[in-house]
């Protein structure tokens, strides 16, 4: 677990301080209190490279600085696209600075003259906090891969599903949730009432011709009520007097909030057996 001592020990720390006996105190102290992974620069100008290459768990940085002082060096650190926390414990014997430090985004602050209690107790407690945020944010990682991942399962599957029905059946279609049509194979336009004549410029407001006026008005008000339906039946008489029957399955489409989106279904012409 996070909070085990392992865990807390293993952590990176980077010292930051111009001063070499603060440098050399702060590794001893750590050293002896089992940290393992524990580097220095009197440097503050190279401190954000070496935190966007190694990504430290904790940086110790001291405010008063020649050339490139601790506020700046925040603000560098700051750019790092890669972490969006700043895991900083400013070292300063100016309480004027505290508060501007945790403005600009230190996690904490130690004060000078260092007392050793202090030191060790600040640096554990931020170390804990900051290994939970990298807990939390590799599991919000993996879980949006396990989302991508399923996403796009589904979507294979509704692909396979759709390439299957449309094998196994004369037509296909797709509505959203106004009644307008997403995907249409075959003449089912015509069949749910808009004539297929329309699509190509044709008045849709002409009579339908042919069809059973009291199935279609059925299979209307199924669609209307938001209904399934399973192997409805209606037919048809064309201009030259020959008749058709055909049978058509449907469903409601909803998304993952309960709420409406449309309809797909499928159909196929009965064949009169010779």
């Amino acid at each position: 677990m996070i909070g085990d001592t392992p865990d807390i020990l293993n952590a990176s720390i980077l010292i930051v301080d111009d001063q070499e006996p603060n440098v050399s105190m702060l590794e001893q102290l750590l050293s002896d209190a089992g940290y393992t992974q524990v580097e220095s620069t009197m440097n503050p100008q190279e401190v954000c490279a070496r935190h966007r290459k190694i990504s430290y768990d904790l940086i110790l940085l001291d405010l008063q600085m020649p050339n490139m002082d601790g506020f700046q060096v925040m603000e560098g650190l700051k750019t790092n696209e890669s972490d969006d926390y700043l895991p900083v414990i400013v070292l300063t014997a100016q309480p004027g600075h505290k508060l501007r430090a945790l403005q600009a985004g230190a996690k904490d602050f130690i004060s000078k003259p260092f007392d050793l209690v202090e030191v060790k107790t600040r640096i554990h407690n931020i170390l804990e906090v900051r290994l939970l945020y990298k807990l939390l944010h590799q599991h919000n990682q993996l879980l949006e891969q396990t989302v991508q991942e399923r996403t796009a399962e589904l979507r294979e599957s509704e692909a396979r599903y759709r390439s299957l029905t449309e094998l196994a059946s004369d037509w296909y279609w797709e509505q959203d949730e106004s009644g307008n049509f997403t995907k249409v194979s075959g003449p089912v336009l015509e069949m749910l009432g808009v004539r297929v004549d329309s699509l190509a410029g044709e008045s849709s407001n002409d009579k339908l011709s042919g069809w059973n006026a009291a199935e279609h008005a059925e299979l209307q008000a199924k669609i209307a009520a938001r209904q399934p339906f399973l192997d409805f039946e209606f037919s048809r008489i064309n201009h030259d007097g020959s008749h058709q029957k055909f049978r058509v399955s449907g469903e409601p489409m909803f998304n993952r909030f309960c709420g409406y989106i449309g309809y797909r279904g499928i159909g196929l012409e009965i064949k009169s057996k010779k």
